[in-house]
């Protein structure tokens, strides 16, 4: 019976300590993890902005270059040269995808697309990420809707190419775009005509 007593005493203690680490832990790594995505966070604008920094001078960079807005509870970032760049998220094929569009100062051309989280398929869908298929978004006019053509085939101002072995990925990525340009446009259009 003292042995049980003693066993108890025993992981009730352990699991005191160890619950007190993590918290401790807990406590000290949450405001640079906060951090590190804010810093994140800048530099997928900067970069979705065309404006050159490197990892050392985002803050400063983004500080110096970007202001941030917010109309009707949309958040939204502007620059000097009026290029406007927001957030974006919605579902992708398997999981969530986020990253920032950037619009040229006609509020119906793309600046630039930058992808800060995916879970797609590593090595098909998750070429979404890759600087090649990125590029193609910028100049592309997004009035009427960006549509999805077939590799190789996108000629017309709003159409982007799919990714040979991950056409729904692509679909789903377009999706997105679309729908948080049309959800989104219209507050920041309303704000920046004020």
């Amino acid at each position: 019976m003292k042995d049980k007593i003693l066993m108890i005493v025993f992981v009730l203690v352990l699991g005191s300590i160890l619950t007190t680490a993590l918290v401790t832990v807990n406590f000290f790594t949450t405001p640079v993890i906060e951090k590190n995505e804010q810093i994140a966070t800048k530099s997928s604008i900067l970069k979705a902005l065309n404006i050159i920094f490197d990892a050392d001078s985002v803050e400063e960079i983004f500080a110096e270059n970007v202001e941030q807005r917010q109309e009707e509870g949309t958040i939204y970032y502007v620059t000097a040269d009026s290029n406007i760049a927001f957030s974006y998220s919605g579902s992708g094929l398997w999981g969530p995808i986020e990253g920032i569009i950037a619009v040229q100062p006609d509020f119906e051309t793309l600046k630039g697309i930058t992808i800060i989280r995916q879970e797609e398929t590593p090595g098909l869908g998750s070429r979404i990420t890759e600087a090649d298929y990125l590029a193609q978004f910028e100049g592309k006019r997004f009035a009427e809707g960006l549509k999805l053509v077939q590799p190789g085939r996108g000629s017309a101002d709003n159409e982007i190419d799919s990714i040979t072995g991950a056409t729904m990925t692509s679909d789903a990525f377009i999706s997105i775009l679309n729908e948080n340009l049309q959800v989104t446009m219209p507050a920041i259009r309303q704000g920046e005509n004020q």
